[in-house]
């Protein structure tokens, strides 16, 4: 195996001039601005500090764009891991989601490494779907509390807690704060359509327009719901200290799942974001590199206090949107979010929860690919049952349940429809049939022809158990013609071996005819080749009768009768 490091960067370099530096710097601004919203809401929203959000978006997006293997993916916090970091913190602690983090940061370099990056499009759009529309609901489930400012000391991480949680206190609901957040959802609902009749607001992305103008409100009349300032202080106006988690020896072994679940949900919206991005900008990404940058990010991440990063869909199509064509515009926006924190850090402790929680709330709505629910009639019984069981177990139980479950699913759903796809059906040979010798004395036939299609493999071996029908004399020579034949595995051929066995204990022989490549190497190479005989191994149907009149016995004598 040959390992490759090569960022995009490096490709990118050569020839870089003005034009596009300008290009990249615009749109490294307007991600910029656009992505310090979204990391402070998705902070909260995964139980973290808003600092830990800004310097996840700094330090991961900074590595994920130096490093990665797509020229425009934009990387930081992102609203799929709200559950899964939420989750963590509830049962681990702070310290611990750090260390999974770190871990799963690990596998995803290793991925890379063993360029696993080329296997993840394998992963079936049902389960993709069906967990991202889960995770999306979980995601609004969460915002509940904030967005109604209902008093909830302890929120539990899992559904039926939660929802428990939410309704045994609906009495503390808080007007002044549903009032803002219901104000800050039009807005922010609206945003668009404003923009079209007045362009002056189409040059700030909604979240952070609706984020101004709610902390200027704030600030100006004093507004009684809870704010940055009054939940975590504000936000730090200096660089954080660097240093590696505390670590556990009893809850290692117990963070493996949970850093798990966090690499392969960054594997794959990551490589999703960038396959989206290459269709936008003619290009075409290095799923391994990308995922050792992801890796890179989010082992470096926890060190400054950040936790788990993936590349963002929504920022990485704003990056593309405005111009950004080069790893340079996912740098400028992570020096963008640096210099905020450096100069406009004492401004956000006005910012209200409330405002943030409207933010997140959108971004589930519009995370989630709603419209293939009103479609599922169209589709076939296991689409749908894969589809709305990921959805569902992610949503009750647990996302890495729900992606293994939906895995194993569409495993068992593809085994199932290929094994129906194989069949062994009988020739006719109705021209020998008169023919004097290849006929009992009662008209039973000494040889048989049997056609195979499809892929013998694990799941269709027990065709072949069919072949010979008890009630009919046995015949003394077996064509087996494979030109429809793609593929065998190991069981298939297990399977052929065992036949040929029952066969020669009935005194009956094997052939087989127009053999394809990838069965004709494994026949070869698993020494079964030698063990039907090379005499059996014909290039064709009529090759193969010609086989079968020689090894009939008494075939000339009742000839001559």
């Amino acid at each position: 195996m040959k390992f490759s490091f090569h960022p995009k960067l490096l490709d990118t370099l050569p020839g870089y001039g003005k034009g596009p530096l300008s290009h990249d710097v615009s749109a490294g601004l307007t991600v910029g601005v656009l992505a310090l919203p979204l990391a402070m809401a998705f902070a909260i929203a995964s139980g973290m500090s808003p600092t830990a959000g800004i310097w996840t978006a700094i330090v991961a997006g900074f590595i994920i764009s130096a490093f990665g293997g797509s020229r425009v993916q934009i990387g930081g916090p992102t609203g799929a891991f709200i559950p899964i970091i939420y989750a963590i913190v509830v049962d681990y602690g702070v310290q611990n989601l750090l260390v999974a983090t770190m871990l799963a940061g690990a596998m995803l370099v290793a991925m890379g490494v063993f360029r696993i990056g080329n296997l993840i499009r394998f992963i079936p759009k049902t389960v993709v779907i069906g967990f991202t529309n889960g995770i999306a609901v979980v995601i609004f489930l969460a915002q509940i509390k904030d967005f109604l400012g209902l008093q909830i000391d302890h929120m539990p991480g899992e559904f039926f807690g939660k929802v428990k949680a939410l309704v045994t206190h609906l009495d503390t609901l808080d007007i002044p704060t549903v009032a803002l957040s219901v104000a800050s959802l039009v807005v922010l609902l609206s945003w668009n359509r404003l923009a079209r009749r007045y362009p002056a607001v189409g040059r700030l992305p909604g979240p952070l327009g609706v984020l101004v103008l709610a902390t200027v409100a704030n600030a100006i009349l004093q507004l009684p719901v809870e704010t940055i300032g009054s939940r975590f202080n504000g936000i730090p106006q200096e660089l954080p200290s660097v240093a590696l988690p505390e670590l556990s020896l009893a809850t290692l072994g117990k963070l493996i799942s949970p850093a798990l679940t966090i690499a392969l949900l960054g594997a794959i919206e990551s490589l999703l974001s960038a396959r989206v991005a290459d269709s936008a900008i003619d290009d075409r990404h290095d799923p391994n590199q990308e995922l050792i940058a992801q890796g890179l990010a989010n082992l470096v991440a926890p060190l400054f206090g950040g936790f788990a990063a993936t590349g963002a869909i929504a920022r990485t199509a704003t990056n593309v949107r405005t111009g950004g064509r080069t790893p340079v515009a996912g740098i400028v926006h992570a020096l963008v979010l640096l210099a905020v924190v450096l100069v406009f850090a004492p401004f956000a402790r006005h910012i209200p929860l409330a405002t943030l929680s409207a933010i997140v709330v959108v971004v589930s709505i519009n995370m989630g690919e709603w419209h293939e629910f009103k479609g599922l009639s169209r589709f076939s019984l296991p689409y749908r049952t894969t589809l709305l069981t990921t959805f569902f177990v992610t949503v009750l139980f647990d996302l890495t349940l729900a992606v293994e479950l939906g895995m194993v699913l569409a495993s068992l759903f593809f085994i199932y429809r290929m094994s129906d796809l194989t069949r062994v059906e009988r020739l006719p040979l109705t021209e020998l049939s008169m023919m004097p010798g290849f006929l009992y004395p009662d008209g039973a036939p000494r040889v048989v022809a049997y056609s195979v299609y499809g892929s013998l493999f694990f799941g269709a071996i027990h065709k072949l158990e069919a072949l010979l029908d008890p009630a009919e004399n046995h015949p003394e020579v077996v064509i087996l013609e494979m030109q429809h034949l793609l593929s065998m595995d190991t069981t298939g051929m297990e399977g052929l071996e065992a036949l040929c066995k029952n066969l020669h204990k009935r005194g009956c022989a094997l052939i087989l005819c127009n053999l394809n490549t990838q069965p004709a190497s494994l026949i070869q190479r698993s020494g079964f080749g030698d063990e039907v005989g090379p005499n059996n191994l014909c290039s064709d149907l009529y090759s193969a009768l010609a086989r079968a009149r020689q090894l009939l016995p008494r075939f000339i004598d009742e000839d001559n009768l």
